[in-house]
């Protein structure tokens, strides 16, 4: 959620950020709503101080005019009320759906506009025209697409011999990069509540998004940011405590209604996937030094398996609904010739730990702030797995993998 102060204080320079992000979004709706619903809350307020002070006075003694002054405020009272009901009913649903303000240095416009600031490596070049991950797969017997779409339905995957054991080596890997850059692992369930997605900013906006378990109403989680989100609900931090760093493996469950291009088959787009998180919660000042740091650790990782990749800074339309800033990690795929991302890295202020109570002290008798919470994507596994595929092939369609995913081990 938005800081309200900003929408009364400044509604003009509101309106500006919200139309860099969302252009659709009803914001002058909103402005004359928020208006509305603080001033009618006030008016309860005030009726309700008003109805307590006559119901001491009428314990010295009720006089007629007593009376009549009880009844006209608590008729009065009872009206705005149920009016209340409504409009909070309203602006709490509207307010849910308003996105986090994008940082002003940010470019406008949408995919379009993403910003290239950094290109590391160079693509590879091949004597021979390169397949993609899906006919390699075919000639090495590590994918088996049909049965997963038999056994489930399509855009899944079924991983065979050595494709698992490059998914869990690169996990390990992962992880392990992740630990060496102050991150600590956690593993947390795979099924999560309504609430904890509304936490995370993902409802009520992207409800059809998320595969739900009706009978028990829990959903399964389309990232583990949602889970680690919720690991510090309604937690008060020392300011000495922050930053608090975590890392996180889970699968991934995403619908993504709607149709698939051909260019995208395969591991591209796919709706169970695997993923390894990186998430922090630290006060407002640590934010952009931990936003760099966590951009150094997911960069690590394909720099240490020699992938050529660039890094955008997002327009505002491209980032995700609850980030004020966004940089995307795209590694080039030669099978598909094009760039994929693999690593989304967002600062999201303080929207997400409005919802979820994540604060903080300075000073144990100090009021509590509202802390910042970043995540990075630190890697998505399929994708990373179809560049290496496409990037190490050799021309009888062999794999030769890179030296840094040999003996992979658990550090501890």
């Amino acid at each position: 959620m938005i800081d309200l102060a900003l929408v009364r204080d400044n509604p003009e320079q509101f309106k500006k950020l919200l139309l860099k992000k969302d252009p659709a979004f009803p914001a002058n709706h909103f402005i004359e709503l928020e208006k509305n619903h603080a001033h009618l809350k006030r008016e309860i307020e005030h009726l309700r101080s008003e109805k307590n002070r006559l119901a001491k006075e009428a314990q010295r003694g009720i006089t007629p005019e007593i009376r009549q002054a009880s009844q006209k405020t608590g008729a009065e009272l009872k009206e705005k009320e149920l009016l209340f009901q409504t409009l909070d009913h309203e602006f709490n649903e509207l307010y849910l759906h308003c996105p986090n303000l994008p940082a002003e240095d940010i470019p406008e416009g949408n995919k379009e506009s993403n910003k290239v600031i950094k290109i590391v490596g160079k693509q590879p070049t091949f004597t021979f025209e390169p397949k993609n991950h899906v006919e390699l797969g075919k000639q090495l017997g590590w994918f088996d697409f049909e049965a997963a779409a038999a056994m489930t339905g399509s855009n899944f995957a079924l991983y065979k011999g050595d494709a698992v054991r490059l998914l869990y080596s690169l996990t390990m890997m992962m992880l392990n990069n992740n630990v060496e850059h102050g991150f600590n692992p956690v593993l947390p369930p795979y099924l999560v509540t309504e609430q904890s997605l509304t936490n995370a900013s993902n409802f009520p906006r992207f409800k059809d998004n998320v595969y739900k378990v009706a009978e028990d109403n829990l959903y399964l989680t389309p990232t583990a940011e949602v889970n680690i989100t919720n690991l510090y609900r309604d937690t008060i931090f020392a300011a000495h405590e922050l930053p608090q760093r975590v890392t996180a493996w889970t699968s991934c469950f995403r619908r993504e209604a709607g149709t698939y291009g051909a260019h995208e088959r395969g591991l591209i787009r796919i709706h169970q996937f695997e993923k390894v998180e990186v998430y922090t919660v630290c006060t407002p000042d640590q934010a952009q030094s931990e936003h760099e740091r966590m951009v150094a650790c997911a960069e690590a990782i394909l720099q240490k398996l020699g992938l050529h990749y660039r890094i955008s800074l997002l327009a505002g339309q491209d980032c995700s609904f609850a980030s004020h800033k966004t940089y995307d990690i795209e590694v080039w795929m030669p099978g598909q010739k094009a760039y994929y991302e693999v690593s989304s890295s967002s600062n999201c202020t303080d929207f997400q730990a409005r919802r979820t109570g994540i604060r903080f002290k300075k000073q144990p008798a100090d009021k509590a702030q509202y802390a910042y919470t970043l995540n990075t994507s630190s890697l998505a596994v399929p994708r990373l797995m179809v560049a290496l595929m496409e990037t190490y092939q050799q021309e009888n369609g062999s794999i030769v993998l890179p030296e840094a995913l040999k003996n992979i081990s658990i550090q501890f």
